[in-house]
């Protein structure tokens, strides 16, 4: 399995680049959105990746985080849903946007993906909405950790380049901390996650204490 790469951007496509590793190209499929954020041409980068097998195809598909690449492959496993469909729900929403989407059984948000009809779109909320918790959290914990990050360490026979941008993500981590302090006050994940995913969604600078208050008062029985 091929889990991660880095080399240099030979080339870009509509819906792939290609990666030098040491004279070796890879050819690696991603989402519109991981495509904007990676380098230009000529420049190094690295992508988490997921090696899809067939009879008769090979093909490897990037991430820059493990989040996304998480997400990847839980959409995936939704019966209907393959790997370009997934790369465009990715592509629209953003690994923290599908999280969001899923707690809140918004499908309709699914929907706007290129090629995701109604039914697949309601099929990807229901199958995956009791474990959206565990990637919501899984993003905090890893700190969205960008793939570019480490990118020199590993090809040394490539001059230097710009320091990464910082590898914090203050928004994902915030999330995960609210989500833990709400299980320990008994809550359960998929409500949890549907709060603080509103929350954040309304409020997407909120720090942990702000997501925890106001996910709190939603939560909150009415009389």
């Amino acid at each position: 399995m091929i889990g991660k790469i880095s080399g240099r951007i030979e080339y870009r496509a509509a819906d792939h680049v290609l990666i030098d590793v040491r004279g070796v190209g890879y050819l690696v499929y991603c989402s519109d959105r991981t495509l904007a954020a990676l380098p230009a041409t000529g420049e190094v980068t690295a992508l988490y990746t997921d090696l899809v097998v067939r009879e008769d195809l090979l093909q490897l598909f990037g991430f820059l985080t493990l989040v996304e690449k998480e997400w990847h492959r839980l959409l995936t496993s939704v019966q209907g849903v393959g790997a370009k469909a997934s790369l465009a729900i990715l592509g629209t929403l953003g690994p923290d946007g599908v999280g969001r989407a899923i707690a809140l059984g918004d499908w309709a948000a699914v929907k706007a993906a290129k090629g995701v009809g109604p039914k697949i779109a309601q099929r990807v909320v229901l199958d995956l909405k009791d474990k959206a918790p565990g990637v919501m959290a899984m993003g905090g914990s890893m700190a969205a950790a960008l793939g570019t990050a480490d990118a020199d360490a590993v090809i040394d026979d490539m001059p230097p380049r710009p320091a990464a941008p910082p590898r914090a993500a203050p928004a994902a981590s915030a999330q995960a901390d609210a989500l833990s302090a709400l299980s320990n006050l008994g809550y359960g994940p998929s409500d949890a996650a549907a709060a603080v995913a509103q929350v954040s969604g309304e409020h997407p600078e909120a720090g942990t204490a702000d997501l925890i208050r106001a996910a709190l008062k939603l939560l909150a029985p009415r009389g």
